[in-house]
């Protein structure tokens, strides 16, 4: 491949730069990747790159922000009901993880300020400020929704399906509850835990509403 020479556009903008990074982080990993190498696939110089994007950590957001962007995060035909728009959230977030399990350390482990990001948060606490849920409450939810999504998603992405067995005489208890795990990392598994994080949320607000 021919690299166009420093200061030429390479008919390069924000979404191509952020598309390719994308591609080469699912391709190669967090690990392998680097701005010299994104400029070789796109035939560019690295200060082509860096024209449009100013430094590394400015392109590890465009990256977050383009799969973000992947999520429906809002449309006419969406739920209002703030349960149906968190499970939503929380579904359309899984699936996004499963289709960049290479890419979504970034999303787990740095600010999330994009506008898709702030669009799809902005969507949950508006229907849990319509539904009446105390501001308090609301404030918090997207904390309580997103570290659960992304510490279980960190687990399930980057574990082996195959758990190690437990000793039954040193661990009694684990040992007989471990049938019980044997969906890890699968749907119904998600919706268990998912059930729980929104039923505590529902259920602190009634707490709060009758006092």
């Amino acid at each position: 491949m021919t690299r166009r020479t420093r200061g030429t556009s390479a008919g390069l903008d924000r979404i191509r730069i952020a598309a390719a990074a994308v591609a080469l982080v699912d391709r190669d990993g967090l690990d392998r990747f680097g701005v010299r190498r994104l400029a070789d696939d796109l035939g560019v110089d690295p200060m082509s790159i860096y024209h449009h994007i100013k430094g590394k950590a400015a392109l590890l957001d465009a990256i977050s922000e383009a799969v973000i962007a992947e999520m429906d995060t809002g449309t006419k035909e969406a739920p209002h009901d703030w349960e149906q728009v968190a499970r939503q959230t929380a579904h359309n977030y899984r699936k996004m993880a499963y289709r960049h399990p290479r890419v979504f350390p970034l999303l787990a482990t740095r600010p999330q300020n994009s506008p898709a990001a702030l669009a799809a948060l902005e969507h949950l606490i508006a229907a849990m400020r319509q539904a009446g849920l105390p501001d308090q409450i609301t404030a918090d939810a997207p904390m309580a929704l997103f570290g659960f999504l992304n510490g279980y998603l960190l687990a399930v992405l980057s574990g082996s399906p195959d758990r190690p067995a437990i000793d039954a005489t040193a661990y009694p208890t684990m040992a007989a509850l471990a049938p019980l795990q044997a969906d890890f990392g699968s749907a119904a598994e998600f919706d268990r835990l998912l059930d729980t994080v929104l039923s505590g949320i529902r259920d602190r607000a009634t707490r709060q509403a009758t006092h």
